[in-house]
């Protein structure tokens, strides 16, 4: 932990990525679902400590919104949003991408992003450093 924030609660950005097979609203929601769960448990989160959620979504994706996936969870006294992501040429298709606003006494370094089914391509070193 830095000197600077040590012991100190901040917000911390936490990111996850994954990917579905098609746009279907039950493979989004259970993609979603899955991602979430895993973010909590690599970090060791609990609900009450998360300011809100931030759902991005590939062009190729409309079925339905992830934050479904979250109030689904029990996740409904979280701010959640989503939103759809630049459709940039060559980018991963059918992606679900969240970032987490946490309040943590930890310090960025000791973050665990998540990601999963051939989302590891986005951030291949965060995926590395959290084996």
């Amino acid at each position: 932990m830095s000197p600077s924030s040590e012991g100190r609660v901040v917000c911390r950005g936490v990111r996850g990525a994954t990917t579905v097979e098609a746009n279907i609203p039950e493979e989004i929601l259970s993609a979603t679902r899955d991602l979430l769960t895993r973010m909590v448990e690599a970090n060791q989160m609990a609900l009450e400590d998360i300011a809100s959620v931030f759902f991005a979504l590939t062009p190729d994706l409309d079925a339905v919104h992830p934050a479904r996936a979250a109030r689904e969870l029990g996740w409904t006294d979280i701010a959640l949003f989503t939103t759809q992501e630049v459709p940039v040429p060559g980018s991963l298709p059918l992606a679900i991408r969240v970032l987490i606003h946490w309040n943590t006494a930890r310090a960025q370094h000791e973050i665990n992003h998540v990601y999963v089914r051939g989302a590891e391509v986005l951030r291949p070193d965060w995926v590395s450093r959290a084996k």
